[in-house]
């Protein structure tokens, strides 16, 4: 029943969406924006920082991807958490995926607001998540090629900005630019303090921000199932992810710290906006905004169609009302599309009363959300693998168990670090609360469920 009923699901994403979004899923305002502060925090040493992560989000990419290709018929992450871990599992990682792309869909709704207002001061804050979330739904509402097409032109202008940048930037080290009394050069990463200037622990503390950056990067992980050819396409997007890490946010902050000393890199300015300013471009300033602008569009896109299908496979499998399984004649999951998108709008109330303060609760949720839906995955990675111990592998995780025990390792490190971080403590403990409620609640939604069977 289940095989028959995800093939209602339109596989019409082709294999050039299906790249995109893996690189949108990579490519966030955590890099356009975010990196100032992380700089700030870090020095150079954030290009390690970065490049650590990466590592392990590969590796978690490349669980995820052993997974869907061991049975095309499960074509989702959560599919195989109920499979390995159980109903109970399955049912705390869907809801807690859900709030974990719910949670980044508000956060960029008000970012996306704060970027209009650059350019129209007097338009109210709460105005333009609503614009936003309409058009997007519309979008989603066509058909699933019209997701895929919007989130490539998302990712397209992402990829022009980090390529100018880099471009740009390797020709100002190459000639000795002068910009605001400094030479660009690859020496100004280790004449400034040091690589390591701000110490062990500032190098430490730039981790949770450089973790949501890279929120998002396992949404591949729900396309399977509306794929074309997801033995090519699938393995094709993840083997993709070093390089576009390498190029992306490795090369990016060479290049940013090479042009200008990480001491003299604005935190509350994007790095972006200081190395094309330095060119003499004048309208550098609206060309990044933009730029985050489209991020943070992108990331809503996306929020849409995870959380409507992270809804209609619960509601499928019987861990949400049924009716979130529901499909459209365009067989996309319209009900979980709506319902997630009027949650989204909850931002518009949250922005009008607190405009200033939601900001960092939000972000605080969504990254600490995402640590744990990826501890899942790998959990389940390794129940699977012992399961399967002595059957030919597709896709196998490179040199398991070791890799999987240290990824695992690297997330719960990374939950202590935030947990110290007064200003992510609440937020840690908030999520802690959420998911352990979860777990918890699964016992009386499954004794409801039984009881309507009965009944």
């Amino acid at each position: 029943m289940v095989a028959k009923q995800q093939q209602d699901l339109k596989r019409g994403l082709t294999s050039r969406h299906v790249q995109m979004i893996a690189i949108g899923g990579a490519i966030g305002t955590g890099l356009f924006l975010g990196s100032g502060t992380a700089i700030k925090s870090a020095g150079p040493a954030l290009i390690v920082a970065y490049l650590i992560t990466g590592i392990f989000s590969y590796l978690m990419m490349r669980a995820v991807g052993e997974l869907l290709l061991s049975d095309l018929h499960l074509h989702s992450f959560i599919d195989f958490v109920r499979e390995y871990l159980g109903d109970r599992w399955e049912f705390a990682i869907g809801w807690a995926y859900w709030l974990s792309w719910a949670s980044l869909a508000m956060a960029d709704l008000t970012a996306s607001g704060i970027y209009l207002r650059f350019w129209f001061p007097a338009l109210p804050q709460w105005v333009t998540p609503l614009i936003v979330v309409a058009i997007l739904v519309t979008f989603n509402l066509i058909n699933v090629a019209w997701f895929g097409e919007l989130e490539s032109a998302f990712s397209s202008i992402k990829i022009f900005a980090i390529l100018a940048l880099i471009v740009a930037g390797v020709w100002m080290i190459a000639v000795g630019f002068h910009t605001q009394g400094n030479t660009a050069s690859l020496t100004n990463l280790v004449s400034h303090g040091g690589f390591f200037a701000t110490g062990v622990w500032g190098f430490i503390l730039a981790f949770p921000m450089v973790i949501f950056a890279f929120t998002g990067i396992e949404m591949v992980g729900l396309t399977a199932g509306e794929t074309r050819d997801p033995q090519t396409d699938i393995p094709k997007a993840i083997n993709s992810v070093p390089v576009r890490i390498l190029l992306f946010y490795v090369g990016s902050m060479i290049v940013i710290m090479s042009v200008y000393p990480w001491n003299e890199i604005n935190p509350n300015q994007s790095p972006f906006v200081q190395i094309f300013s330095g060119l003499g471009i004048k309208f550098a300033a609206n060309l990044i905004n933009f730029v985050v602008l489209t991020a943070a569009l992108s990331a809503a896109n996306s929020a849409i169609f995870s959380t409507s299908r992270t809804l209609y496979i619960l509601g499928r499998n019987g861990q949400a009302p049924k009716v979130f399984s529901k499909l459209s004649r365009a067989n996309v999951p319209y009900v979980g599309i709506l319902v997630s998108s009027v949650v989204f709008l909850g931002i518009v109330l949250l922005n009008y009363f607190f405009p200033s303060k939601i900001f960092v609760l939000i972000t605080g949720v969504a990254t600490i959300s995402f640590i744990f839906v990826w501890l899942i995955i790998m959990l389940t990675h390794i129940k699977f693998k012992q399961a399967t111990v002595g059957q030919p592998a597709t896709f196998a995780m490179p040199w398991f168990p070791i890799t999987s025990y240290v990824t695992i390792a690297f997330y719960v490190a990374i939950l202590i670090v935030l947990l110290f971080d007064q200003a992510t403590r609440i937020s840690v403990i908030a999520t802690v609360i959420f998911f352990m409620a979860l777990v918890v609640g699964y016992r009386y939604w499954n004794k409801k469920k039984q009881t309507e069977k009965i009944s």
